[in-house]
């Protein structure tokens, strides 16, 4: 467990931060940014929480817990005198996405045009966070282009844009609530 002691350190005051590893970036780098931007995310997914209930709530609970490895292994360079022994997405938390988008999704009516964000205000807050999702994964596979990562980090935040998509479809009363794309109907 991480216990903090003291909240401000001034370590950041003129514009970088530590990781893990006890090495020095600017708070503009990539993975800065990354790791980042999966806090970002985690934020909204915190926010939807607002509206869920039982084992939605549970499940969104996880994935925030997940989050955090997900940062935790980003701000862990492979390369660092951390890296043997640091904690890193494994493939079984990616797995465990892929079931539930699979069990949530067969509740579902297939798709006949795309979902716009919106419907229940649980929806569009889950629409908020895949979108947010989606942002943190362009981050962190920019870094992925100039650095080493765990590819799993990738691949879960990749597959937690689907959840997010197919748990939004659900709190839309199974879809029904959907909000759907009519194409060039405003002209």
């Amino acid at each position: 467990m991480v216990r903090l002691t003291r909240i401000y350190t001034r370590g950041g005051d003129k514009g970088k931060t530590t990781l893990v590893d006890g090495k020095k970036l600017p708070k503009h780098h990539a993975r800065v940014a990354a790791y980042g931007a999966v806090d970002e995310a985690n934020a909204t997914i915190g926010l939807a929480r607002l509206h869920a209930t039982d084992a939605i709530d549970t499940m969104l609970g996880r994935i925030q817990n997940d989050l955090f490895d997900v940062g935790a292994d980003l701000a862990t360079p492979h390369t660092g005198r951390k890296a043997k022994g640091a904690l890193r997405v494994m493939p079984a938390q990616t797995a465990r996405l892929e079931r539930e988008i699979d069990a949530l999704n067969a509740e579902l009516r297939p798709l006949e045009s795309f979902v716009l964000p919106g419907g229940t205000p649980f929806a569009a807050a889950l629409h908020l966070a895949r979108t947010v999702v989606r942002r943190a994964e362009r981050a962190v596979a920019a870094l992925a282009a100039k650095e080493r990562i765990n590819p799993e980090a990738l691949k879960y935040l990749n597959r937690l844009s689907d959840h997010l998509f197919v748990l939004a479809r659900h709190a839309n009363n199974q879809g029904q609530s959907d909000v759907l794309w009519r194409p060039g109907a405003n002209r």
